[in-house]
C-alpha cells in the first residue's frame, strides 16, 4: 500500500458560498437533485465548511522538496492567492 501527501488551499465562505450552501442543504432536506450550477460550484462534492478549494499547484506556490532522507513539499506563501486563508495538508492511502 502506498501513501501520497497533498496540499490544498481554501478561500473562506463568502456570500455566494452561503447562498449556494442554502440551496444545497434545501435540496438535500427535500430529497431532490442538487442543481448542476450548485454542484459545479462545490466541485461536485459536499460543501466544505472551510470554503472553496483553490488548486495551489496551478499557482506554482507548492513545489516538491527532496533530500537524501526527506520527501515533502515547500509552500511559497508569497505565491498564494491573497484570498486563500486556509491550507490543508492530508495523506491518502
Amino acid at each position: 500500500m502506498s501513501m501520497s501527501t497533498h496540499i490544498i488551499g481554501f478561500r473562506p465562505p463568502d456570500e455566494k458560498w452561503k447562498k449556494m450552501k442554502k440551496i444545497y442543504d434545501s435540496c438535500q432536506e427535500a430529497d431532490i437533485p442538487v442543481p448542476k450550477e450548485v454542484e459545479e460550484f462545490f466541485n461536485y462534492e459536499e460543501p466544505d465548511a472551510s470554503g472553496i478549494e483553490v488548486e495551489l499547484e496551478a499557482q506554482r506556490a507548492v513545489t516538491d522538496y527532496r533530500t537524501e532522507s526527506r520527501t515533502g513539499f515547500e509552500v511559497d506563501i508569497s505565491k498564494l492567492p491573497p484570498d486563500v486563508k486556509i491550507l490543508r495538508f492530508f495523506n491518502c492511502w
